[in-house]
């Protein structure tokens, strides 16, 4: 199995004194020491006018990362990583992101759809070329530089619906799975994308698929219960930012169940043998790369996994392993 993080950094918020700058620092330093323990990537989520400091502005941030790393996958800065991007992309579904662009749920399909072709030209196009869509127009444009990766860095896609996940298999990008679904969906919705991968006439490689986790080695079972706690509470603060003024918002990200124990049961929270537990049957599945999302800046729970967790699945035989977890 791969392991990864996924996540960014919490900008700090309060009075004149306090450091706002803090989590971003705190953060880089995270990768930094992922990096030597033997995480392979790290993705950065971006979101907008959340009110608790979530990052705005992750080429920014991930400019610092590739600076300070030398092996670590990034999810952006291609050229001055030396080939490290990885891109990943979604449509969005936080009602509140969507209001506060003043941009139409409706058109979230069109404009993905729109905007990801654009990019691809972009970085492909050997000479100018114009673009006049419904919602971008270019005229007579070459971006400079290129990617240093060819014909462009890896495109990783967040779905979780079925028509989205067959359209990544239709497109020949990579999928990333989010941290929420239970393990039973994660299976589904991998299996779904595996077939229709070999549906048309590719080979399925287990690691295009990104399983996103959210973890925490605990110690005990009372750290373990508060820290699910906290995981639940967050989980209900993002519903509230993602909920539409009716309810009726029907993103796949809005599909878990609201309750104490499908926290528990999606998530690695608990002793390092009872990880590893849920580790094997991720495997057992055929997920083989894992993306993990820590308590924020937390580094004493990134050496407790590294130490206690990640040995035992890493370097084994592919016919021994299966595949990973989440995303998103």
């Amino acid at each position: 199995m791969q392991f990864g993080l996924f996540g960014s950094a919490q900008a700090k918020r309060g009075d004149s004194d306090v450091d706002s700058g803090q989590g971003f620092k705190d953060f880089v330093e995270y990768n930094v020491e992922a990096e030597s323990l033997g995480f392979a990537s790290t993705f950065v989520v971006e979101h907008h006018f959340t009110g608790f400091g979530q990052v705005s502005a992750s080429l920014n941030l991930l400019t610092w990362v590739a600076a300070r790393t030398t092996t670590l996958r990034l999810a952006t800065i291609d050229l001055m990583s030396d080939g490290r991007l990885e891109l990943g992309v979604g449509k969005g579904y936080r009602h509140n992101e969507f209001a506060s662009f003043c941009i139409p749920p409706e058109e979230a399909d069109e404009r993905f759809e729109e905007g990801l072709a654009l990019i691809i030209k972009s970085w492909t196009s050997e000479t100018r070329f114009s673009h006049h869509g419904r919602h971008w127009h270019f005229e007579n444009i070459i971006v400079e530089p290129p990617p240093k990766q060819k014909p462009h860095p890896p495109i990783w896609i967040a779905a979780g619906s079925p028509g989205s996940i067959r359209k990544v298999a239709e497109y020949g990008y990579n999928l990333l799975l989010d941290q929420f679904a239970s393990t039973a969906t994660i299976a589904e919705r991998f299996n779904l994308f595996k077939s229709e991968v070999e549906k048309r006439g590719r080979s399925f490689d287990p690691m295009d698929v990104g399983v996103c986790r959210a973890f925490f080695v605990a110690r005990n079972a009372e750290e373990k219960a508060q820290a699910i706690d906290t995981r639940l509470a967050a989980q209900r603060r993002m519903t509230n930012l993602a909920q539409t003024p009716d309810g009726k918002n029907k993103s796949s990200m809005m599909s878990f169940a609201d309750t104490r124990e499908a926290s528990e049961e999606s998530a690695l929270y608990d002793t390092p043998e009872r990880i590893a537990r849920k580790l094997d049957a991720l495997r057992g599945l055929g997920i083989e790369r894992i993306l993990l999302n820590g308590p924020s800046g937390s580094r004493e729970h990134l050496r407790r996994f590294a130490r206690d967790v990640m040995p035992a699945f890493l370097g084994r035989p592919r016919e021994l392993t299966a595949i990973g977890a989440a995303a998103r």
